[in-house]
């Protein structure tokens, strides 16, 4: 059975350069928003971008769900888009990312795109005690509608 190619990570402007530096260090593709597009550049345009060249999609930007054209656009242009959670530092958004990204490769390979998905932390206790990850879950899933 043939193995599906690595996912190329984009990170969108709003996760600074420590979230894409700790993902490359950890042995991840990552094409980071300001290689690509300005610093004013409109969510609609890289998210056709995204889609355009398979890119999965990371951001911090949880008004992307309630916004009704980036989110068409996030479902048009079939992108798997992940949100990450949590009012903290980059530091700990990307150190929990890297842990949890085993689990965000599985997410990928069990739904179909379209969809937002949600990137949260562990619990301080299932952190320290469990050495847990953080936990993916959907958040606007693909259905026949989307199309």
């Amino acid at each position: 059975m043939r193995r599906p190619p690595k996912p190329t990570f984009f990170t969108d402007r709003d996760l600074g350069n420590i979230i894409p530096d700790m993902l490359e260090d950890a042995g991840y593709s990552v094409e980071r928003h300001d290689s690509h597009f300005g610093p004013t550049t409109p969510d609609l345009n890289w998210l056709r971008q995204v889609g355009i060249n398979g890119w999965v999609a990371l951001t911090r930007d949880k008004r992307i769900r309630y916004s009704s054209d980036s989110l068409q656009m996030t479902l048009r242009a079939g992108i798997p888009l992940f949100v990450l959670v949590g009012n903290t530092t980059h530091d700990i958004l990307a150190l929990n990312l890297v842990q949890t990204m085993p689990r965000v490769i599985d997410f990928l390979g069990k739904h179909q795109t379209p969809f937002v998905a949600k990137i949260y932390r562990p619990t301080p206790v299932d952190a320290v005690f469990k050495g847990d990850s953080g936990r993916v879950e959907m958040w606007v899933p693909w259905t026949d509608e989307t199309d």
